[in-house]
C-alpha cells in the first residue's frame, strides 16, 4: 500500500498592528455616541423640569388688584352725633336735718332763683338754737361779773391792797370770759344760719327734672340724699366730637344746624362757643361745644342730636375702600405694592368711617398702590403680581 506523505503546513502570515490614531478615533466616536444618547434622554427631561419649576413659581405669585387713595375735601356737612346738656344743672341737697313738712314744686315745674322748693321741720335744730342762746346768756353774765371784778382789782392794785399777780389773774379771767362769749355768739349764728336752710330754695332759674323726696321723709343733712335736680334749659349746651382731620375747620362763632329724629323736618340754629384745644388721644377727635336757644322748651336736655356745620373749609384728606383694610393685633394696616412687586405692610390711622370707605389720617400717600381684598396670609416682603393698573377710590 502506497502512503501519501503529509503536506507540510504553511506558517500564518503575521497580523499588521492597528495604528493608535485609529483607536483614538474609534474611542472618540464611541464617547460621542454615548454623549448623544445621554443628551437625547436627559435634555428633554431637564427642559420639562425647568418648565415645571417656572409654572410652579408662577402659580405661587398671588395676583392682586390695587387702588390708590383719593384726595378729597372733608365734608363737614355730614351730620355728626352730639349730646345735648343743660346749660346749668345742679342737684339740690338739704343743709338742715329733720322731717320734710311739704314740697312745693314737682318735676317739670319752672322755678325762679330763690323760689321755695320744700320746707323741713327741724326739732333738734330748734333745741340746739335754744341751748346756744342760753349758753350765750350764761357766758355774757360771766363776762359782766369778770369785768366788774377786774375793774375792782385794778383799783385795789393802785392802793397796794392786792398783789400784781392777783390783779393779772382777774384780767386774764376777763379775757377768757370775752372769748367764751365770742364762741357762744359764733355758735348761735351758725345754728341760726342752718335754721334758715329749713326752707329749700332754687339757686337759679330753671326746671325741676328730678324729685326724690316726699312729705314726712327723714332728712339727714350729712347723708347727702338728693332732694331735687334743677336744670337751666335755655340756652342748652351741645357737645360734639369732630374728627382730627376736621379739627381746624371748626372755630368759635361758626354756625351749625341741630336736628333730632323725633322732630323730623325741623332744624335749630346753633353757634360754636368753645373748642377743647386738644385732640383726644384715644378717639382722635376734638370736643366742640355749641349753644342753642330753647325758649319754648322744645329741646330736652340729655337728648341725642345730629350737628351739621356751615361754612367750613379744611385741607384735603385721603380716602380708601374699607375692603383694603387689614385688622390684626398690631392695629389697622394696609398692604402697599412697591415698584419691585413686593408687599409692604403699613400701619395707618383712620378718620371717619363712611361704611364702604374710610378716611386715612396718616400712613399712606396718594401715589401708593394699595391691595384690595388682601389674602389672609399676606406678609411683609411677599411677591405679588398686579392684575390691573392702579385705580382711584371713587369719591362718595
Amino acid at each position: 500500500m502506497n502512503s501519501t506523505p503529509p503536506t507540510p503546513l504553511t506558517p500564518a502570515a503575521p497580523v499588521a498592528p492597528v495604528p493608535a490614531a485609529h483607536l483614538r478615533r474609534i474611542l472618540v466616536l464611541i464617547c460621542g455616541l454615548i454623549l448623544i444618547g445621554l443628551a437625547i434622554g436627559f435634555v428633554p427631561r431637564w427642559l420639562q423640569s425647568r418648565q415645571l419649576v417656572r409654572e410652579t413659581e408662577a402659580e405661587d405669585v398671588v395676583t392682586v388688584t390695587v387702588i390708590s387713595p383719593t384726595p378729597t375735601l372733608p365734608d363737614l356737612g355730614t351730620p355728626l352725633a352730639a349730646d345735648v346738656q343743660a346749660f346749668v344743672e345742679a342737684p339740690i341737697y338739704a343743709r338742715a336735718s329733720g322731717y320734710l313738712k311739704n314740697w312745693f314744686v314737682d318735676i317739670g315745674g319752672q322755678v325762679t332763683n330763690g323760689q321755695a322748693l320744700a320746707e323741713i321741720i327741724t326739732p333738734e335744730l330748734d333745741e340746739q338754737l335754744d341751748q346756744a342762746r342760753a349758753e350765750l346768756a350764761q357766758n355774757q353774765a360771766a363776762l359782766n361779773l369778770a369785768q366788774i371784778t377786774a375793774d375792782r382789782w385794778a383799783g385795789l392794785l393802785k392802793t397796794a391792797s392786792v398783789s400784781e399777780q392777783e390783779a393779772a389773774e382777774k384780767s386774764a379771767d376777763l379775757a377768757l370770759k370775752k372769748a367764751m362769749v365770742d364762741a357762744s355768739r359764733a355758735n348761735l349764728k351758725r345754728l341760726a344760719d342752718l335754721k334758715n336752710f329749713d326752707v329749700v330754695t332754687a339757686p337759679f332759674d330753671g326746671v325741676i327734672t328730678v324729685r326724690n323726696t316726699d312729705i314726712g321723709q327723714l332728712i339727714t343733712a350729712d347723708a347727702g340724699r338728693e332732694l331735687f335736680r334743677l336744670a337751666q334749659t335755655d340756652p342748652l349746651r351741645v357737645y360734639v366730637r369732630v374728627p382730627q382731620t376736621l379739627s381746624h375747620a371748626v372755630v368759635p362763632g361758626q354756625t351749625a344746624e341741630l336736628s333730632f329724629q323725633e322732630l323730623p323736618g325741623r332744624t335749630f340754629p346753633a353757634v360754636v362757643t368753645r373748642i377743647a384745644g386738644a385732640v383726644d388721644a384715644t378717639s382722635r377727635t376734638l370736643q366742640v361745644e355749641l349753644q342753642v336757644k330753647n325758649p319754648h322748651g322744645e329741646i330736652f336736655a340729655g337728648s341725642y342730636a345730629q350737628v351739621r356745620f356751615n361754612d367750613t373749609a379744611a385741607a384735603s384728606v385721603l380716602r380708601i375702600a374699607d375692603n383694603a383694610l387689614i385688622t390684626r393685633a398690631q392695629g389697622v394696616q394696609v398692604a402697599v405694592v412697591g415698584a419691585d412687586g413686593r408687599v409692604q405692610l403699613r400701619q395707618i390711622e383712620l378718620g371717619r368711617d363712611f361704611g364702604n370707605y374710610v378716611e386715612v389720617i396718616s400712613g399712606v400717600t396718594a401715589s401708593d398702590r394699595i391691595i384690595v381684598n388682601p389674602p389672609d396670609g399676606i406678609t411683609d416682603g411677599m411677591s405679588v403680581q398686579v392684575a390691573a393698573p392702579a385705580e382711584t377710590t371713587p369719591a362718595k
